[in-house]
């Protein structure tokens, strides 16, 4: 999974649960961006590139998500 899919992902899970989900680009340097998720946040890599898994854990962990949901 790249960052592209994980805030995709992101944005259907908030949805079907009704929280709120914005990305920001502005918060980040380069090519890193800020995902807020309800009242949680994580800083996304590049979204081309695909994430490692303990990167991919690490921010759902931030954001208080299961990643099975994703």
């Amino acid at each position: 999974m790249n960052g592209r899919e994980f805030v995709a992902r992101t944005r259907k899970l908030a949805r079907r649960n009704g929280i709120p989900v914005r990305f920001d680009r502005t918060r980040g340097k380069g090519s890193h961006g800020t995902l807020y998720y309800g009242d949680r946040h994580t800083v996304v890599k590049d979204r081309r590139k695909p994430l490692k898994t303990g990167t991919l854990l690490g921010m759902c962990k931030q954001l208080g998500i299961d990643p099975s949901d994703l």
